[in-house]
């Protein structure tokens, strides 16, 4: 995936100017973006603060290394089943 040249942070920012009454044409203009670049944003994080999307953040690394962690299990179980039953 592409990394964007705006942080997370600063599309929340760019999408508050957009609630506070600024068109989009023109914020587009200002920042080079794309209308659809614009409203992809605003789908994936309109709405919310810095905060929250902090928190998101927070949450999705936390999530991500719960599924690491059961790969992990789940390939150390399907091992020794395997032993067992060689053994047997």
């Amino acid at each position: 995936m592409k990394k964007s040249r705006y942080t997370e942070h600063q599309i929340v920012n760019i999408l508050k100017r957009a609630d506070a009454g600024m068109r989009v044409k023109e914020i587009c203009r200002k920042y080079g973006i794309s209308d659809a670049t614009y409203y992809n944003w605003k789908s994936r994080y309109g709405g919310m603060s810095a905060s929250e999307l902090k928190r998101l953040k927070e949450t999705e690394a936390e999530l991500s290394q719960y599924k690491k962690m059961y790969a992990e299990l789940a390939h150390e179980n399907y091992a020794l089943k395997d032993l067992l039953e060689k053994k047997l």
